[in-house]
C-alpha cells in the first residue's frame, strides 16, 4: 500500500506536489484518480501522476482530503501524452492534464439522437475509383500520414468511415475529429446506426458530467470510435489505430486556452506514440499541410477530383457592393428568387452576429467602444443591447452622442440579425432561420433547425460560420456570401489565407446533388486575390501565390513563430514586464538560431480590462524557437498580478 501520491495541479507551476494518503484511503488512491487537496488556503483538484511508499521532507505533509473517481480516468499513454505537451507547449503537467481529462463528478448520459432515415446517411455501396484507390492506400499504411485532397462533396466522409470500419474489424479504436459542434450532431447521426451505437461523442456543448459518462464508456471498451470537436483527440482508448481530422484547415482545432495546443499536432503525436494512422482530409488544406504534401515524405497525398452525387462544382457569380444600394443585392434577390420559386432552398452567409457594429456620431465624429476591451460594440436589436463580442459586456443603445449631446448618431455596418430582417420583408412567405452563436444558445436549437432544414421544413438558412463547411444538404441550390471581406481587413498574414478557404468552403454547400448549383459572392474588393481565385476555382494556384508571398516575407510554413502574451490591468507593470522578457529573449538570441521579430502592444491592446502585450519569435525551425522560449522561461516568472500565455504556432496574432 502506498503511503504518499505525487500530485500535479492546474497552475502554472513548474512542479507537482506530494501527499500523504491516510489509512483509510490507502486501498483508493491509484494513478489515474482526481483526488481533492488542501492547497495554501484553499482545496484543489488535482491529478495523481505516482504512488510512493517512502518520501522525505524538511516539511510536514499535508494530507489528500478525498478521491473523486471510483475508478482510474487515465492510464500511462495519457500521462506520457500529458508530459509531452507540456515540453512542448511550455505549461505545467497539472495543466496539460487538466485540458484533458473531463471536470463532471458524476455521470449523466447524453440524450439519444434521433437517426434519420435519410439516403445521404446510408452506406455508399458503389465508391468512385478515386474513393477506393484512397483508401486502399490508408490501409496499406506505407506512410505515418495521409492527406484526403478533394473538392466539396467529393466522398471524403465515406472513405473516413470505410476506414474507420476496417480498423475497428482489427480490434482497434478510432477517433473521428470534426471542427464544429453542428458537423459533430450530423456526423454522429450518419454513424450511430452505422457502428451499432458503439460510439461516444465528445464537444463542448455537453455538460462535464455528460463527458465524464462518455469518457467512462470509452474507458471500460463499450465503445470503438469517439466523435468529437478538438478535445476528443484526448479520447482514453488504449488501443488506438486511426485518428481522422476532417476539415484539418478549421481555426477552431487549436485551443484558446493554455496550454494553447493544436489539435492535429496532439494526433500526429498520439499516432507516433501508439503506433496509429493520421488521416487528414479538407478541400481547402491548410499552408502548412498543403506544403508537406508538396515535399510527399512523410505525408501521402490522396486526391478526389469528383463529387459523387453526380453535382457539379456550383457557377460563380461576384457583386460589388460599390454599386449597390441595398446590403442584399439585386443579384442575389433574383438568384433567392428563383431558387425559392423551384422549391429549392437558400444558404445566406455572414461572419458577423448582431445587428449593426459601429456606433458614430455624425457631429464630433466620436466612436462607441467598450470599456473593457479595444473592440466597438455591436448593437443586438432583439435584446435591445450594445454587447462586446470579447469579454460580454452590455449597455442599452444610445440615441444621444455621451461626447457632445448630438442627436445626430447613425449605427452603421451590418450583422446577421440585420440580414434576416432585410431577408424576411424582401421574402415574407419564405420560412427564415438564422444559426449564429447568439441563436444556438437556445438549448436544442441547432439540433432542430438543421434537422428543419433537412427536412425542408426552412427555405432560407441564414447563418456565420456554423453553416459554412462540411454540411450536406440535397436542395441547397444557391448560396448567398452577404459580404465576403470580414476578414480581409485583420491585421495578420493569414487573412488572405482564411478568406480564401472561407469562401470555397461555404461555396461547396450549393449543387451538390446536381448541376444547378449557384454562387454569389458580395464584396467590396472584387479584385482581391482571394476572390479571384475563389471565383476561377483555381486553388493550387491560390497555394501557389501564397506560397511564393509567405517565402519572401519569412511567415510560416517557411519559419515557425512563438507568440507570448503578457496581460494584466496594471498597464505600467504589463509593459515593464515585457521589456524585461524581451531583454532576456535578446540577451539569449545572441547564442541561437532565432530572433525576436516584434514586442509592442498586441493590435487589440485590451480585452476584458487587461492590457496585452506581445513578443514574437520567429526561427527558420521549430526547435531553435522552441529552444530560446524554455531557456529564457526555465528562470523567468513574471511580476503578479502580469500573467504569461505562450502560444506556439499562433493562428492568429490578434
Amino acid at each position: 500500500m502506498a503511503l504518499f501520491a505525487m500530485v500535479a495541479l492546474d497552475l502554472p507551476l513548474k512542479q507537482s506536489f506530494t501527499y500523504t494518503i491516510e489509512p483509510a484511503m490507502q486501498d483508493k488512491v491509484a494513478v489515474g484518480h482526481r483526488v481533492v487537496v488542501p492547497f495554501g488556503k484553499r482545496e484543489m483538484t488535482g491529478y495523481v501522476i505516482d504512488l510512493m511508499d517512502a518520501f522525505s521532507s524538511p516539511y510536514e505533509l499535508k494530507a489528500i482530503k478525498r478521491v473523486i473517481d471510483a475508478s482510474p480516468l487515465y492510464g500511462k499513454q495519457l500521462l506520457d501524452l500529458a508530459a509531452w505537451m507540456s515540453r512542448y507547449y511550455l505549461c505545467s503537467l497539472g495543466e496539460a492534464l487538466s485540458m484533458m481529462i473531463p471536470g463532471g463528478r458524476r455521470e449523466i448520459s447524453i440524450p439519444a439522437l434521433e437517426v434519420e432515415e435519410d439516403l445521404s446517411f446510408a452506406k455508399i455501396e458503389q465508391l468512385s475509383d478515386e474513393q477506393d484507390a484512397a483508401i486502399k492506400a490508408i490501409l496499406k499504411r506505407d506512410k505515418p500520414m495521409y492527406y484526403l485532397y478533394g473538392v466539396t462533396g467529393s466522398g471524403k466522409s465515406e472513405v473516413f468511415l470505410r476506414c474507420a470500419e476496417a480498423a475497428i474489424a482489427e480490434g482497434k479504436a478510432v477517433i473521428y475529429l470534426v471542427p464544429e459542434i453542428t458537423l459533430t450532431h450530423q456526423l454522429a447521426q450518419q454513424v450511430t446506426s452505422r457502428f451499432a451505437n458503439k460510439v461516444a461523442i465528445l464537444h463542448s456543448a455537453l455538460t462535464p458530467s455528460q463527458r465524464l459518462k462518455e469518457w467512462k464508456r470509452i474507458i471500460s471498451g463499450e465503445v470503438q470510435l469517439a466523435i468529437g470537436a478538438r478535445s476528443a483527440v484526448f479520447a482514453p482508448f488504449e488501443n488506438l489505430g486511426l485518428i481522422i481530422l476532417d476539415e484539418e484547415h478549421e481555426n477552431s482545432y487549436k485551443s484558446g486556452n493554455t496550454p494553447r495546443y493544436h489539435a492535429r499536432q496532439v494526433a500526429q503525436r498520439r499516432c507516433q506514440q501508439e503506433g496509429a494512422t493520421l488521416v487528414m482530409g479538407s478541400a481547402t488544406p491548410s499552408l502548412e499541410a498543403y506544403s508537406l504534401m508538396q515535399d510527399g515524405s512523410q505525408v501521402g497525398a490522396l486526391h478526389l477530383t469528383k463529387r459523387v452525387a453526380g453535382g457539379s462544382m456550383p457557377k460563380v457569380e461576384v457583386v460589388n457592393l460599390a454599386f449597390e444600394k441595398s446590403l442584399v443585392s439585386s443579384a442575389l434577390k433574383q438568384g433567392i428568387k428563383e431558387t425559392l420559386d423551384k422549391q429549392k432552398q437558400v444558404i445566406l452567409f455572414l461572419n458577423r452576429r448582431g445587428f449593426s457594429y459601429f456606433f458614430h456620431c455624425n457631429s464630433c465624429g466620436y466612436e462607441l467602444h467598450c470599456p473593457n476591451c479595444s473592440v466597438a460594440l455591436t448593437y443586438h436589436k432583439k435584446s435591445e443591447q450594445m454587447v462586446c463580442h470579447y469579454c460580454g459586456y452590455r449597455t442599452a443603445p444610445m440615441r444621444v452622442c455621451p461626447e457632445c449631446r448630438s442627436v445626430d448618431v447613425q449605427y452603421s455596418g451590418f450583422g446577421t440579425e440585420m440580414v434576416e430582417m432585410e431577408i424576411r420583408t424582401l421574402f415574407p412567405k419564405a420560412r427564415v432561420e438564422r444559426l449564429d452563436t447568439d441563436s444556438a444558445k437556445e438549448k436544442g436549437h441547432v439540433q432542430k433547425t438543421l434537422s428543419d432544414f433537412r427536412q425542408g421544413s426552412i427555405d432560407i438558412l441564414l447563418g456565420t460560420q456554423m453553416v459554412a463547411k462540411g454540411l450536406n444538404f440535397p436542395k441547397v441550390e444557391l448560396v448567398g456570401i452577404v459580404l465576403a471581406d470580414s476578414g480581409m481587413n485583420i491585421p495578420d498574414f493569414r487573412s488572405q489565407e482564411r478568406t480564401f478557404s472561407l469562401l470555397v468552403q461555404v461555396s461547396g454547400r450549393a449543387g451538390r446533388y446536381n448541376d444547378q448549383g449557384k454562387v454569389i459572392i458580395q464584396t467590396f474588393h472584387p479584385d482581391n486575390p482571394a476572390i479571384q481565385y475563389a471565383l476561377a476555382g483555381n486553388v493550387e494556384g491560390f497555394y501557389n501565390e501564397e506560397l511564393a508571398v509567405r517565402k519572401d516575407t519569412g511567415f510560416p510554413p517557411y519559419s515557425r513563430l512563438i507568440n507570448l502574451v503578457l496581460r494584466g490591468r496594471n498597464q505600467k507593470k504589463v509593459q515593464e514586464e515585457t521589456e524585461k522578457l524581451e531583454a532576456l529573449l535578446n540577451s539569449a538570441a545572441v547564442h541561437a538560431k532565432a530572433e525576436v521579430l516584434t514586442s509592442g502592444e498586441c493590435p487589440l491592446e485590451m480585452i476584458a480590462s487587461n492590457y496585452r502585450y506581445h513578443i514574437l519569435i520567429s526561427a527558420k525551425d521549430g526547435s531553435s524557437a522552441h529552444h530560446l522560449v524554455a531557456t529564457v522561461l526555465a528562470s523567468y516568472t513574471p511580476v503578479s498580478a502580469v500573467y504569461l500565455e505562450v502560444d506556439l504556432d499562433p493562428l492568429q496574432l490578434l
